[in-house]
């Protein structure tokens, strides 16, 4: 089957930390239950109360009107700039993206968290996994994750980080179901190869593409970047589903 079925002084730059939004994260959610083996589904529908990864993916964003999660606003990004390493960048002190998805796959291992905390780990992690695939969620430099890069997006007003998160997505008209059924199935050896890969492999991944991301002309963007640059969308959208699967299959799935 080939588709989806049913003083040391530095600056820290804020990136906001919407990331495919809606459409996308629900994708990545979705295409994660599929790939679940059913000790691990049963497990956790069980602690999020039956709701799905789909829906439990945005709930990061949602959080963010209270403040009692302020401390969790910069772990949805980091930045590793242009020829260095995770671990010869300068750390955010608030954490980010890689240094948390890691510590949460840690904690959950331990079966030891109250059911608060592992109901809201898992829907952190649904949502990180996601934003770690998102290119602009590891940045490179000053631009804000490309915030700062103004763009138009076929005459609208845009900027480069907006364009990635949903307007290229936002633009297919596709539900999340529907974007995600219309992925490729990848074989076995795909699927063990996605799932083999560790976090800082991923976020070397969305590095490994900056250029195709940057690659704007004039500003100017209409048919041609999304014709260029949409299928790595789906790419990355895909891997982040299955890879987060193989993480919850590995914690609660043995």
């Amino acid at each position: 089957m080939k588709k989806l079925v049913a003083c040391f002084v530095f600056t820290i730059i804020t990136v906001p930390s919407f990331a495919w939004g809606v459409t996308g994260h629900r994708a990545t959610g979705w295409i994660a239950e599929h790939y679940l083996n059913a000790k691990a589904k049963k497990r956790v529908k069980k602690i999020l109360q039956q709701e799905s990864l789909a829906m439990v993916s945005t709930w990061m964003d949602e959080i963010k009107s209270d403040s009692t999660y302020n401390y969790t606003s910069d772990w949805h990004w980091v930045t590793i700039p242009d020829g260095q390493t995770y671990d010869q960048s300068i750390k955010n002190p608030n954490g980010d993206v890689i240094m948390t998805i890691e510590r949460i796959v840690k904690e959950l291992k331990t079966h030891t968290l109250t059911s608060k905390q592992e109901s809201e780990h898992i829907k952190m992690l649904v949502h990180l996994v996601g934003d770690i695939h998102q290119p602009l969620h590891v940045g490179c430099c000053d631009d804000q994750g490309g915030n700062k890069v103004k763009v138009k997006w076929f005459r609208n007003e845009s900027n480069l980080h907006r364009v990635w998160d949903s307007d290229m997505i936002d633009d297919t008209r596709l539900s999340y179901t529907e974007l995600a059924q219309s992925l490729n199935e990848p074989d076995a050896i795909e699927i063990a190869k996605y799932q083999k890969a560790s976090v800082r492999d991923w976020a070397n991944e969305s590095m490994s593409v900056r250029k195709a991301v940057y690659a704007i002309g004039d500003g100017n963007l209409s048919f041609k970047y999304p014709y260029k640059n949409f299928s790595l969308v789906r790419e990355r959208i895909l891997k982040a589903g299955i890879r987060l699967a193989g993480i919850l299959n590995e914690i609660y799935g043995k």
